[in-house]
């Protein structure tokens, strides 16, 4: 594996496989694993530009866990290249941390940590990627279908960050994925179209479409984010409207297989981009997803700073 964890594609097929079963362990063995704190003495810097409550929680708890621990920085705290450049950051962390988590607007910002630090350097978030959320998903998805291969995935909404993680983990592991958004929404193209290439290496299939009914068709998994992500707030109205018929309700999800799951990485708006009746209904899953975040990152980190 890379020094690194700045987007999906820093992994392949048999490290993503890796993770999500070791994440499977710990899960099933939390008590056991914490004694045996295979990091202690290890500290993790957590670099934080946007609010948080699962990143920070799961990592913080993490890293605990596995016997060593996490200093937070707010915002406030060093403002990031603009008190002291990321460079700079980045290479006075590596003097005193085994690793650097960073949550972020600019994906440069994290690449650039990863360029200068000599430490491994996490993408906790940025506005391009968000694979640490993929990484939970697919362990979600792992638990609940008992299987990666053959899974159809739609995801409805937004081609944000969560969905470019997303095409391209499900170009590495071989999933039918396919992405309703409306015009103008579309995911990253250059993202969009490694994933296509990943996907015609693995067996998997990438589709894009305008239809979300289509895109739902027979689905195992129906996934959703927020239609206005942190730093889009003030687009908010203007999505609203062009979201208003990529909502996932009941219509939609009777398109996907009976036994179908749904996932949102939270926080979610009930009666904008999914109904009450889904989110908090039988097939949703959303809180198992919010919970692997702390038993895939600890798996990440076991890799990374191990």
């Amino acid at each position: 594996m890379k020094k690194d964890f700045v987007s999906m594609s820093d992994i392949d097929r048999v490290t993503f496989l890796e993770i999500i079963r070791d994440a499977c362990v710990l899960k099933e063995e939390r008590e056991k694993a914490m004694e045996k704190i295979p990091l202690k003495g290890k500290v993790l810097a957590m670099l934080f530009e946007k609010p948080s409550l699962r990143t920070r929680f799961t990592f913080q708890t993490g890293i605990y866990e596995l016997g060593g621990m996490g200093i937070y920085f707010a915002p406030s705290d060093i403002d990031i290249g603009k008190r002291e450049s990321v460079e700079d950051i980045a290479k006075n962390l590596s003097r005193w941390a085994s690793g650097i988590m960073a949550r972020t607007f600019a994906h440069s910002t994290v690449t650039g940590l990863a360029e200068h630090s000599s430490v491994p350097v996490i993408n906790g978030l940025s506005n391009l990627e968000h694979p640490c959320q993929i990484l939970a998903d697919f362990q979600t998805i792992y638990e609940k279908k008992g299987k990666l291969d053959n899974i159809k995935l739609a995801f409805i909404g937004d081609g944000n960050n969560v969905c470019n993680s997303m095409l391209l983990a499900s170009g590495i592991m071989g999933v039918d994925f396919r992405v309703a958004h409306p015009k103008g929404y579309e995911p990253d193209k250059e993202i969009t179209e490694e994933a296509k290439k990943l996907a015609g290496a693995s067996g998997g299939s990438i589709t894009i479409t305008n239809d979300p009914k289509e895109a739902a068709d027979g689905v195992d998994v129906i996934y959703t984010d927020v239609w206005a992500s942190m730093g889009f707030k003030h687009e908010a109205e203007e999505r609203r409207k062009a979201f208003a018929s990529f909502q996932v309700n009941e219509e939609v999800a009777l398109c996907a297989d009976k036994d179908y799951i749904f996932m949102h990485c939270l926080p979610a708006i009930r009666g904008e981009e999914v109904t009450s009746e889904v989110i908090d209904g039988p097939h949703s899953v959303v809180f198992d997803q919010a919970e692997n975040r702390l038993h895939s990152q600890k798996a990440l980190m076991l890799k990374l700073m191990r």
